[in-house]
């Protein structure tokens, strides 16, 4: 379990270091890339795809099976995006 917690946090903080550096190159764009933790339609997608993986994988690998399916919604949602076709 151990080994888990620390390869998703260690996964966390390259994608925030990866918005630091952009921040630097193109100021705002940190605002841009982490948008969708404000929006709904994003995080109800983070949401299902982190039940649906979560219950399988708790079925197939146990507990450990939950962090990387938070850490699938998330990535999701941030391919998901804020707004929508009329944005």
């Amino acid at each position: 379990m151990a080994v888990t917690v620390l390869t998703v946090a260690i996964i966390v903080a390259a994608l925030v270091i990866r918005t630091a550096v952009a921040e630097l190159r193109a100021p705002g764009s940190a605002r841009r890339q982490w948008a969708f933790l404000t929006d709904r339609r994003a995080w109800a997608v983070a949401a299902g795809t982190a039940l649906v993986l979560g219950a399988f994988g708790w079925a197939t690998a146990g507990p450990t099976a939950a962090l990387w399916a938070a850490l699938a919604g998330l990535l999701v949602a941030s391919l998901i995006g804020p707004g929508g076709k009329g944005d």
